[in-house]
C-alpha cells in the first residue's frame, strides 16, 4: 500500500511527542503564530504540517491519535483536493534542468494579504511553507515581515530539511520542533506495510540507506535506489583499483536517465557509504580497508568536493557522465 501525497496521508508515523506538542499549544489558548518543523528529508514533515492544518481547520475534533481527523471529513477532503479557502501552500516550483528548484518572491509577497483576509469558515488563515531553505534572501527577508507582524488567527507552519540555510531572524521568530529518524523496528513495520513485495532484506536496506526517513524510503524504492545502492557498494569495495572500463559503463548508465534522478540518488549514496566510512575510521571502529589508502581528512575532503560537483552539475546544467568520471576518479586516484 503506497502511502497518498502528504496534504492526503491520513497516517503519521513515529512523530506521536510532536503532534501531541502542537495539540497541548493549540490547547492552552496560546497557540505561537509561526512553526518550523525541522528534520531529514522524507521523514515526515509536510505529513505532520498538513496534519496539524487539518485538525485546526476541522475545529480541533478530540481524539486519538494526536491532530486525527477522519478521511471522510469534508475539511480532509477539501485540504487534500486543494480546495480549502483557510489554506495556502508555498512549495519549490518544479522547473527544468539547470534552474534551481525556489520558491519566488512573488509567491512570499502575497501571504501577508492571504493571512490578513477574515476566515472563510471562521477559523484559522494557514500558510503551510514546504522546504522554506528553497527561498533565497530576497524572499526570506518577505516572509520575515509577516513573521514579525502576523495577524489575528493566522499560522505559518515552515518545513526545513536545512535550518542552517535560513536567515537567523527567521529562525528566531518559529517554534521549532524537530523531527527525528525512525528506529530500526518501526521502519521495518512502516516498509512492510508500504512494500510487502520487497524481500525482508532489500527493505532492511531501504530503511538503512534512508537513514530512518519513509518518505526517503520509498523514494528510493520506486527510483531504483537498490540497484543504485549495489552499484555504490560495488565501486566502493573495488577501491583503491576499480576497473576503468566499468567506470566508464557506470557512467553511461547513470547519465542515461535524461531527467537525472539516477545522477542524483547515485550521487547522494556514494556520499552517504563515504561517510559512514569516514565516521567510523574516525571512532576507532572498523572501517573498509580503501580508508587506509589517505589521511580521514582527505577523504573528508573528497567527500565535501563530491557534495559540491553534484549539486554544480545539476544547477549549471553540466555533462553528467564527465561528472561521473570525475568524481569517482578523484576517489580511485591516491
Amino acid at each position: 500500500m503506497i502511502p497518498p501525497e502528504p496534504r492526503a496521508n491520513p497516517e503519521l508515523f513515529g512523530h506521536d511527542h510532536a503532534a501531541q506538542m502542537l495539540a497541548e499549544a493549540a490547547g492552552a489558548g496560546r497557540l505561537h503564530h509561526a512553526w518550523l518543523l525541522a528534520g531529514p528529508r522524507g521523514v515526515g514533515k509536510a505529513t505532520l504540517a498538513y496534519r496539524f492544518a487539518r485538525w485546526l481547520l476541522a475545529g480541533r475534533p478530540p481524539g486519538q491519535p494526536p491532530l486525527a481527523v477522519p478521511p471522510e471529513d469534508p475539511v480532509f477532503r477539501r485540504v487534500a483536493a486543494s480546495g480549502h479557502a483557510d489554506l495556502r501552500v508555498l512549495a519549490p516550483n518544479a522547473g527544468e534542468r539547470g534552474v534551481k528548484l525556489m520558491i519566488r518572491v512573488d509567491e512570499v509577497r502575497q501571504v501577508p494579504r492571504f493571512l490578513g483576509l477574515t476566515a472563510a469558515e471562521g477559523g484559522w488563515r494557514i500558510v503551510i511553507v514546504e522546504q522554506v531553505e528553497a527561498m533565497n534572501a530576497e524572499a526570506q527577508n518577505a516572509l520575515l515581515k509577516t513573521l514579525e507582524e502576523p495577524p489575528a488567527r493566522a499560522l505559518l507552519l515552515l518545513t526545513t530539511a536545512a535550518p542552517d540555510r535560513l536567515l537567523p531572524t527567521i529562525r528566531s521568530r518559529c517554534r521549532r520542533i524537530d523531527l527525528f529518524p525512525l528506529p530500526e523496528p518501526e521502519m521495518e513495520a512502516v516498509l512492510g506495510r508500504w512494500l510487502p513485495e520487497l524481500q525482508l532484506q532489500q527493505r532492511a536496506v531501504l530503511a538503512r540507506i534512508s537513514g530512518g526517513a519513509p518518505g526517503r524510503a520509498l523514494q528510493l524504492a520506486e527510483g531504483d535506489g537498490l540497484a543504485l545502492q549495489a552499484q555504490v557498494e560495488s565501486f566502493l569495495g573495488a577501491l583503491p583499483r576499480p576497473d576503468p572500463r566499468g567506470l566508464h559503463q557506470l557512467a553511461d548508465t547513470l547519465a542515461a536517465k535524461r531527467d537525472g534522478s539516477a545522477f542524483v540518488t547515485f550521487m547522494e549514496l556514494l556520499r552517504a557509504g563515504l561517510g559512514e566510512a569516514i565516521r567510523a575510521a574516525a571512532r576507532g571502529e572498523p572501517a573498509p580497508g580503501y580508508i587506509a589508502a589517505r589521511p580521514l581528512a582527505d577523504w573528508a575532503t573528497l567527500w565535501d568536493t563530491l557534495g559540491r560537483l553534484a549539486e554544480e552539475t545539476e544547477t549549471l546544467n553540466l555533462d553528467r557522465k564527465q561528472a561521473v568520471l570525475s568524481g569517482l576518479s578523484q576517489l580511485a586516484s591516491r
